[in-house]
């Protein structure tokens, strides 16, 4: 049995008149505010792999008296 279009319409009068249009376009915009975020926050991750991620390379760039080299 496979779900047909007026069951899908049934559903979506019955969710706008639970919650009505203001309670979801909230609700949209939350998810909007979300996934907006994510995406800054895996920007902010991509940017970080440039820099080194141990000590010792950090130290083969600076001119300390106790390398030896």
């Amino acid at each position: 049995m496979s779900i047909g279009i007026w069951q899908i319409a049934i559903v979506v009068i019955l969710v706008v008149l639970l919650f009505g249009r203001g309670k979801i376009s909230s609700l949209m915009g939350d998810v909007a505010k979300g996934i907006k975020s994510f995406k800054k926050g895996m920007a902010s991750d991509v940017t970080d792999d440039n820099e080194p991620k141990n000590i010792s390379e950090n130290n083969k760039d600076t001119n300390n008296p106790n390398d030896k080299e």
